[in-house]
């Protein structure tokens, strides 16, 4: 009687370790938003356009406007052209635009059921949620870059460690503007009343912070609230993004009308909380 052939053992099966899982996950979902993104013309477009129009037109044709008569002298507001005062905010608007629009991903996934499909699978809640807005900010600092193109054209000298520490403040600003168009994106379930009121958050904050017109600094706090309207100094002061706008100033055309340091701070801040309160929106999802 022969022996019976023994059973061959079957070899474990190798797992990965669950920090790669996450860590794939997230080049996934970071690589899903950037190609979006990359074969959506009509954020290329805008992404192109937007600049033009602010920096070459709207800039160029407010520059001669941008000066005030002291003494019967011509002087400007500030020690730079309208062109160049302008510039750095349109750097911040077209990051603003791009990563608060960039979350509409969200309710496009949420409606064809690709969002419930990646909630429910090993991914964590938190890693689902950094993909979605490290794809938006990178979009965001790309467009954001295409600005930094037109710095000649508003006579604006870039060096590479300049455009460094522009990027840097960019990818702040990015970040924390993508979690906030992700927070919008959790509270509004349609297409059409995410663009209504994107918009909305997007337009006041940009215009009420300093992106177009100084406060003259020559002034003090309380010769400002004489000068410009007290409600519009208020506005302004207490805008998140007014030191956003003018850290990057800082940096672009070295001139601030605030601590520097505030706007990182600011910045720091409003990315964690708004990512927080994107997270939990996420977790009762």
């Amino acid at each position: 009687m022969t022996a019976a052939a023994p059973t061959p053992s079957l070899a474990p099966v190798s797992r990965r370790s669950p920090v790669l899982v996450q860590l794939g996950g997230l080049y996934g979902l970071w690589l899903r938003e950037v190609k979006r993104a990359v074969r959506d013309r009509g954020q290329l477009v805008g992404g192109f356009s937007r600049p033009i129009l602010w920096v070459l037109i709207l800039g160029i044709g407010l520059n001669p406007y941008f000066r005030g008569e002291v003494y019967g002298e011509v002087t400007f507001v500030v020690p730079f052209t309208y062109l160049q005062f302008i510039f750095p905010a349109v750097v911040a608007l077209n990051i603003m635009y791009t990563s608060v629009q960039s979350a509409i991903s969200v309710i496009w996934d949420r409606e064809f059921g690709f969002l419930r499909e990646v909630l429910v699978s090993p991914l964590s809640r938190s890693t689902v949620l950094l993909g979605k807005v490290l794809g938006g900010a990178t979009v965001a600092m790309a467009h954001g870059s295409l600005v930094l193109v037109l710095a000649r054209f508003a006579d604006v000298p870039l060096t590479w460690g300049t455009v460094a520490k522009a990027l840097g403040v960019m990818a702040m600003l990015a970040l924390a503007l993508t979690s906030l168009g992700i927070v919008i994106a959790n509270r509004i379930r349609s297409f059409e009343g995410f663009g209504v009121f994107s918009n909305a958050v997007i337009l006041p904050l940009y215009f009420t912070s300093s992106s177009i017109f100084p406060l003259d600094p020559a002034l003090t706090r309380a010769q400002t609230r004489v000068v410009y309207p007290d409600w519009l100094v208020t506005l302004v002061e207490y805008n998140p993004l007014t030191y956003a706008v003018d850290t990057l100033r800082g940096v672009l055309i070295h001139y601030n009308q605030f601590d520097p340091r505030l706007g990182l701070l600011i910045m720091a801040v409003a990315g964690i909380v708004l990512f927080t309160i994107a997270l939990l929106d996420f977790r009762r999802a």
